[in-house]
């Protein structure tokens, strides 16, 4: 099943090929859309009033609309008026542009909380399609046939893990003690540290990801962890910066700094400013009783595909780095 959703955001050629690389997208094609008539080109633009948009064709088992729509506002300026990176004119205004009338409350939904992130009134257009014409052949996948061709969107940020805490909660204390065995509670609900040496993960180096083991959010990748020696797993960083707090503790009469889940509020371990230099000089010191691994081959069926290209690319830049 493939569902079809049209973004404009400014120059199509760095969208079309932001959009190609996020997981779940299965096809892209650049267009104009949302003008005056149903015939235009490039060069009339400022005739019929088109906005430069992006057909993109995605499979919603496994990235859903709001979760696309996230990785979209990544990439635009949504306060902006007729402009984006360098570009000037309202061929490069922003916009939602849907053919299924049931997109439009999720569209609307993910407008507002996205309005509640800046004081300025967003700018994005929500709309039916009308008018859309597809772009002529020298654009479409552009930045293929030209590398080196100007593109004003960090096509990186397509591979950034995005995770959205709505897609996990945390279950009530009944549920996590029938849920977790006695050492995993007493480790994320009362801040309790198991035995070093003699943990689940301590030696563990399989490609994969550390979730939660409450909530089962993603928090670290397998290509940040490293021996350090001290008998617990350790990381070099999380897997996004927002899915850990950070807390003060002083329960051994010296200055720590906790490290919880997210949405779960686990507790997991603490963070030290003693980890390699070349990775970023952190270690994050962690309760292998706080996780749960989850190898790459199961990625997909236990519903962290999206965050395989992301690993895939950290395993190969890693493996880069020790060459």
């Amino acid at each position: 099943m493939q569902h079809t959703i049209y973004l404009a955001g400014g120059c199509f050629w760095g969208l079309e090929a932001y959009m190609e690389r996020i997981y779940g997208v299965k096809d892209s094609l650049v267009g104009y859309a949302n003008g005056k008539s149903d015939q235009t080109n490039y060069h009339e633009l400022h005739n019929t009033d088109h906005a430069e948009t992006v057909k993109v064709t995605f499979d919603p088992a496994q990235i859903s609309l709001d979760r696309l729509l996230l990785y979209y506002f990544r990439v635009i300026d949504p306060t902006s008026i007729d402009r984006q990176g360098n570009d000037r004119g309202r061929q490069y205004r922003t916009g939602i542009y849907y053919t299924d009338p049931k997109d439009r409350p999720i569209i609307a939904q993910a407008l507002e909380q996205l309005q509640k992130h800046y004081q300025q009134k967003i700018q994005i257009e929500l709309e039916p399609l009308k008018n859309f014409v597809v772009a002529e052949e020298y654009h479409q996948d552009y930045l293929k046939k030209n590398p080196g061709g100007y593109c004003h969107i960090d096509l990186k940020k397509a591979n950034e893990p995005l995770i959205d805490p709505n897609d996990y909660h945390k279950p009530s204390d009944g549920e996590l003690k029938a849920k977790l065995s006695v050492l995993q509670y007493q480790v994320t609900q009362e801040s309790h540290t198991e035995r070093p040496f003699d943990n689940e993960y301590d030696k563990l180096f399989k490609p994969g990801i550390y979730v939660d083991i409450t909530t089962g959010e993603p928090l670290f990748l397998s290509t940040d962890k490293f021996d350090s020696g001290c008998g617990w797993p350790a990381f070099s960083k999380p897997i996004a910066k927002d899915v850990v707090n950070y807390h003060d503790d002083t329960s051994l009469n010296r200055l720590r700094t906790e490290v919880r889940s997210r949405v779960g509020k686990a507790h997991l371990g603490h963070v030290f400013e003693d980890g390699p230099k070349e990775l970023g000089g952190l270690r994050y010191c962690i309760n292998s009783a706080a996780l749960k691994f989850v190898p790459l081959e199961d990625m997909e069926k236990e519903g962290y595909g999206y965050l395989i290209p992301t690993l895939k690319a950290a395993m190969l830049k890693r493996e880069v780095r020790q060459k």
